[in-house]
């Protein structure tokens, strides 16, 4: 089989089942796909083929979400430390020891862990709707902050944001009319499959409480931007409800050498722009040497 073939795999990592995309030479420069909320791998489906080529691509599940192992509360710490304890230990297990990382969404404060604990590891971010400044935060939080603060009061409405309809609205709003026949609607009913699992929504409940320790953990990336100054590429959907596009521009205080592009679109840009974002990642990756 090809190299540039997508494989799917299934490694053991402290414990736990982790489920991964691979596609491209291991020799070539490595790019780590980190997905979000509430989706998987599944969501880089498109974007792996488009690079394997040339790059060398790995996008795992996080515990509890897609194919990797979902134990129950209380069979594992749900925490963002967690998840990114076990990302970094995946990365060793596969030998992955240098790499440009993709952050979105959950999985911008999952890498933005591992890059500030090993600046050298990490050749370069491309960051789409994953915050890392206060800068962004829309109204979709104020229940999610609120829930923060007093969960017993606030979970009916937070529960809410695990409905097929909350689904569906991630990744049709902020889609122009003419791009709404690009999203695929299998997207949001297999992530709707992953949520409905006996279970899983008090996975995410919980993950959704321990998001605020993510905003304690912004001053430390912040200053690993300033002083390691990590080659950057942002691609942002301009019209996302859920990280405003504030969020992308904040990173120019930090990395003001940093490429920004506002897109228009949504939350999920891959959706709707997947191969104008191939391109720009390419010339990138290209541009900056990177690794």
């Amino acid at each position: 089989m090809s190299l540039s073939a997508t494989r799917h795999r299934t490694v053991e990592v402290q414990g736990q089942q982790i489920f991964y995309r691979e596609a491209g030479d291991p020799a070539r420069p490595t790019l780590v796909l980190l997905h979000g909320f509430p989706t998987s791998s599944h969501m880089f489906r498109d974007l792996i083929p488009a690079l394997a080529d040339e790059y060398h691509l790995i996008a795992p599940d996080h515990v509890g979400f897609g194919h990797s192992s979902a134990p129950p509360l209380g069979e594992f710490d749900y925490r963002f430390d967690r998840l990114a304890e076990v990302t970094e230990a995946l990365l060793d297990t596969l030998g992955v020891h240098r790499f440009a990382v993709y952050l979105h969404d959950y999985g911008a404060p999952i890498g933005l862990r591992i890059a500030t604990r090993h600046p050298d590891r990490v050749t370069g971010l491309v960051v789409q709707s994953g915050n890392a400044y206060l800068e962004g935060f829309t109204p979709f939080w104020d229940v999610l902050f609120a829930h923060a603060k007093d969960r017993a009061t606030h979970e009916p409405a937070v529960r809410q944001l695990l409905t097929v309809e909350a689904t569906r609205w991630q990744y049709t709003h902020g889609v122009p009319a003419d791009l709404l026949d690009r999203i695929a609607p299998e997207t949001w009913l297999l992530d709707q499959a992953g949520l409905d699992r006996p279970g899983n929504a008090e996975i995410q409940l919980q993950l959704f409480w321990d998001y605020q320790f993510n905003l304690d953990a912004y001053p430390d990336f912040q200053r690993y931007f300033r002083e390691h100054r990590p080659p950057t590429l942002v691609t942002w959907g301009r019209h996302d409800e859920i990280f405003g596009a504030a969020g992308a521009e904040a990173y120019a205080r930090d990395l003001p050498e940093a490429e920004i592009h506002l897109l228009d679109t949504g939350h999920f840009a891959l959706e709707t722009h997947g191969a104008e974002i191939a391109d720009l990642i390419r010339a990138f990756l290209r541009r900056t040497g990177t690794p």
